[in-house]
């Protein structure tokens, strides 16, 4: 397949997850009626007015299926992305986001929120009370990432072996807080914390995606300009410096933005995993390693990996909701199972 081809293809199964992501749910809205509420939204100029059949579905779409999608898009883009930036980073196909203990930060602070936080939520305005976890989600993974950098960075120069012993330290100090306060939590808090850890794109609100968005646009922007310099940092570093690299702003501009792709995502969705593994090395598979290529569709093929993965959370058990890391580890463990196999049977043959 070529890289043209390979990012046609994932601009279609978005497409097509996007449409499905629309459609289902406890009122199945199929695409022809999309068009028709669309076309009826848009000569009417708005939803007053409509016929009530009309006004109900165009309600639905715009107040809870589209405000899901759109969240479910960027979520998926930027952990498939952040995947792809740091295989490139670390140069080995199995890194994945969490490495850098972002994800575990960005848990322990909503963790915190959940069971410390009702002593100071009614002193805040409403609007900031409602958005006051998915804020400390960000602070915490932003907390991380702050302390991780000054771990890591020496003399101006980040060391990526530092840097990822340093990750898992900071990942294990993090779980250890996480379970200190669920020991603490009560029944009606550890099934907010599980549910949230676990993943779920039912929250979405069009103020989420105002938050995030800035952040997970920032590291789509800086995409391109990483390509290079990682397609040189693949050969070694000593090598990308020899070609022109500024090998230690390649990997500045890459952690700092991964990490604040990631903590606007889990602050949003929640821990979701395996997209940010899987995505890359999908798309690695059939168009090659060049990342020219490779960050900008492993975005479009992780939104439309999460997607779909939030529509069979949708369906599998109806009328409830599976949390959405279910599915994705469902059916991203056996795939991190056989990646492990084939580099084993690769390094042994």
């Amino acid at each position: 397949m070529t890289k043209s081809q390979g990012l046609t293809a994932a601009g279609l199964l978005l497409a097509v997850a996007m449409i499905a992501s629309l459609s289902v749910g406890p009122v199945t809205i199929g695409p022809a009626r999309l068009l028709d509420v669309a076309q009826a939204v848009l000569a009417n100029g708005g939803r007053e007015g409509l016929p009530p059949a009309l006004a109900r579905d165009a309600t639905i779409l715009a107040d809870i299926r589209a405000p899901r999608t759109v969240i479910g898009a960027l979520v998926g883009a930027a952990m498939a992305l952040a995947g792809a930036v740091m295989q490139g980073v670390f140069r080995n196909p199995l890194a994945d986001p969490g490495l850098v203990g972002v994800s575990s930060g960005a848990a322990f602070a909503a963790v915190a929120w959940i069971v410390l936080g009702e002593s100071v939520a009614h002193l805040l305005p409403p609007t900031l009370a409602n958005l006051a976890l998915p804020l400390a989600a960000f602070a915490g993974g932003l907390a991380t990432t702050l302390l991780l950098a000054r771990i890591a960075s020496r003399d101006g120069r980040t060391e990526i072996a530092v840097m990822l012993l340093a990750g898992v330290a900071l990942g294990a100090l993090s779980a250890a807080g996480t379970g200190v306060l669920v020991f603490m939590a009560r029944d009606d808090q550890l099934r907010a914390f599980l549910f949230w850890t676990l993943g779920s794109l039912g929250g979405a609100t069009w103020l989420k995606i105002t938050l995030a968005l800035p952040f997970i646009v920032a590291l789509g922007l800086a995409a391109p300009l990483l390509a290079r310099g990682l397609d040189a940092v693949a050969l070694g570093e000593r090598a990308a410096f020899h070609v022109g690299v500024d090998v230690e702003r390649v990997k500045r501009i890459a952690v700092i933005g991964v990490a604040a792709a990631v903590a606007a995502a889990v602050a949003s969705a929640g821990a979701i995993g395996f997209i940010g593994l899987a995505a890359p090395h999908l798309v690695r598979l059939a168009i090659g390693p060049g990342h020219r290529a490779l960050l900008p569709a492993s975005a479009l093929l992780g939104a439309a990996l999460l997607l779909l993965s939030d529509v069979a959370a949708r369906t599998l058990a109806a009328p409830a909701e599976l949390p959405i890391g279910v599915v994705t580890a469902a059916f991203g463990a056996p795939f991190f199972l056989w990646l492990l196999m084939r580099r084993r049977g690769r390094i042994i043959g």
